[in-house]
């Protein structure tokens, strides 16, 4: 049997897809069956999120996870890929080492993408060999630091953040829900502009989504509003937030950017929010369109789900946050602060790591709430402290099976339920759009999955089939989808509307004169006719992927019944936080404890490049 042929079954097992396998054989061809086994489980990879393929993981075992065994040890056996791998994969004139333009790189011991491989490098450049010192007078920094931050009696994690940010062309802050990084951002932008005022810095908010733009944009106005600032150093700040694609200016139809390295973006600073969001082939334009001397802070969590794209840039970089600074660095940020900063170990990378802030006291989430006590414990992957919140200790916090039949009708009820302040709202006979979308923001069913009982579409059309028995929406026939009330996310960005993926709509009105409503980044609203809307979803259920860069006061997490590799310790602790006041969990025992001690895991050789000196 051919390599082909082998592929092929393969695709029918569903080891491999169908367009894994047309890569391969387009790229490659036959006449190297050793780079196009690897070329076809380089594109799997790429399609699960990973930047590169280490040639460690050219085994059967690692490649297949033990499925299908025998086909697996026959496509290896036929790819003579051990023990001369190399040899095998420079077979191929589609795979190279050195600076060759071929679509796939062999860089070490890793395979990559052409593309991946160069933006792995620009990420990685502008991270290590583009963060230096920025000069101040530290007696002026501690005297505006003092007046922005009230004394504590242990050390202030959001004033050494600060002073990171401020002292450093490229900042990270990482925290999670509650832990103050909005609140940082405004008091080192308020030092900023006391710092310099005289140069008037053009400063520019952004986040990967409109949603995530908008919730930035009216918690940083709120925490500047709190701040004592003149009127002229309030207007050097910014007033609104936008989504990167708009940031960089993305072209409808089209890869093309407006702002790029040739036409970089007119700003000073950039403050980019929900940073673990942000893929590696956006991180890589991102950084590119940055003028030469620009500052930039990222915001996020590290714990969160890494993007649905390829590459964790954030989670990448956050690896060495727990490394401490160096001597110097910690010294300096004493004095600065006021506090004791204490210096790490001597694991390299200084340029990056010295850059870097954990913020670890959360505000929002104390001793007394099950939802903060729970996602602490999914972190460690503390399953006795997951079992024993669950177990009903805390008023915030309720868990529910989905073992039978009347578990998952029990669970549509505690969705309607869930939805019924924001459905009593729409019917009312003067609707403001504004506030129906405040309220459908009151609750939200999140899911792991997309299809199925348990996924998005299953939850979707369930639920719809549920509220129109009840009456409680009135879709007029079977070929339109739309009705009053209808809430929708959009799948698909169009920047000629100025609608992106992730943004919230709602459906108000009847007939003809139904629209479609949104709250744009600015705090205005926008609305468009159903017939012009981009591809979009109904969203009484949502992935808990779409919902990072949103909080609702209640969040419901619906698990499936069998454990799948998608549930990860990562997705559940999203889904945790996205609770203000109220978690709900449908879950098995058993599934559940599986995602909390099973890691997201994201291939890439970021780590390696930032701990490389600067050439």
């Amino acid at each position: 049997m051919t390599i082909t042929e082998l592929l092929e079954q393969a695709v029918e097992q569903k080891l491999v897809r169908p367009l894994d396998a047309r890569f391969a054989l387009t790229l490659v061809g036959e006449h190297a069956p050793g780079a196009l086994l690897a070329a076809a489980l380089l594109s799997r990879d790429a399609g699960e999120g990973h930047v590169c393929l280490p040639v460690s993981r050219l085994q059967p075992e690692h490649s297949f996870a033990h499925r299908h065994k025998a086909l697996a040890q026959a496509l290896f056996a036929k790819a003579g890929l051990q023990p001369d791998w190399r040899d095998a994969l420079l077979a191929s004139a589609a795979i190279s080492e050195g600076e060759a333009p071929t679509p796939i790189k062999l860089v070490g011991q890793r395979l990559y993408l052409n593309r991946m491989w160069r933006n792995e490098l620009a990420v990685a450049a502008f991270f290590r060999d583009g963060n230096h010192a920025i000069m101040q007078d530290e007696a002026k920094l501690r005297c505006v630091l003092d007046g922005l931050f009230a004394p504590l009696d242990e050390t202030d994690w959001q004033k050494v953040a600060a002073a990171v940010a401020l002292t450093r062309r490229i900042a990270v802050i990482s925290g999670g829900p509650g832990t103050g990084k909005t609140t940082t951002v405004a008091k080192l932008l308020a030092a900023l502009v006391q710092l310099e005022e005289a140069r008037q810095p053009r400063i520019r908010l952004a986040a990967p989504t409109g949603k995530a733009a908008a919730r930035l944009t009216e918690s940083l106005s709120a925490a500047l509003q709190r701040l004592a600032l003149t009127p002229q150093q309030k207007a050097l700040l910014p007033e609104e937030a936008c989504t990167l694609h708009r940031l960089l200016g993305v072209q409808p139809g089209s890869q093309r950017l407006r702002y790029h390295a040739d036409n970089p973006l007119h700003l000073d600073v950039l403050v980019v929010d929900e940073a673990s969001m942000v893929d590696l082939p956006m991180m890589a334009r991102l950084v590119a369109a940055l003028p030469q001397r620009a500052r930039v802070i990222f915001l996020g969590d590290r714990d969160q789900l890494a993007s649905v794209e390829a590459g964790a840039v954030l989670g990448d970089i956050c690896q060495f946050i727990g490394s401490g600074y160096s001597v110097t660095r910690a010294a300096q940020l004493s004095r600065l602060t006021g506090c004791t900063v204490p210096a790490g170990d001597t694991g390299g990378a200084d340029a990056l790591r010295d850059g870097l802030c954990l913020l670890r006291k959360s505000y929002r989430f104390g001793s007394h709430s099950g939802i903060g006590q729970l996602a602490a414990a999914v972190n460690r992957s503390d399953v006795r402290q997951a079992q024993a919140v669950c177990a009903g200790q805390f008023s915030d916090v309720a868990s529910h099976l989905l073992s039978s039949t009347a578990d998952y009708e029990a669970m549509i009820e505690g969705a309607m339920a869930g939805y019924e302040h924001y459905l009593q709202y729409v019917h009312k006979t003067d609707v403001d759009p504004a506030q129906a979308l405040d309220a459908f923001g009151d609750y939200q069913l999140l899911c792991a999955l997309r299809a199925g009982a348990f996924g998005v579409s299953g939850l979707n059309a369930r639920l719809e089939q549920a509220l129109a028995r009840r009456r409680l929406i009135s879709r007029p026939d079977n070929v339109s989808r739309w009705y009053h009330g209808r809430p929708v996310m959009i799948a698909r960005n169009d920047s000629a509307l100025g609608l992106f993926n992730g943004d919230i709509g709602i459906a108000l009105g009847q007939g003809s004169a139904l629209r479609v409503w949104f709250a744009l980044p600015d705090g205005t609203l926008k609305s468009v006719q159903p017939s012009r809307m981009p591809a979009h979803e109904t969203a009484w259920a949502m992935t808990v992927h779409k919902s990072q860069g949103s909080e609702f006061d209640h969040a419901a997490l619906v698990l499936p019944r069998e454990f799948v590799p998608l549930l990860t310790r990562e997705l559940v602790y999203t889904a945790i936080t996205r609770a203000r006041r109220q978690l709900t969990l449908y879950a098995q025992p058993g599934v559940l404890e599986r995602a909390i001690v099973c890691a997201t895991e994201r291939r890439s050789g970021l780590p390696e490049l930032f701990r490389e000196s600067v050439a």
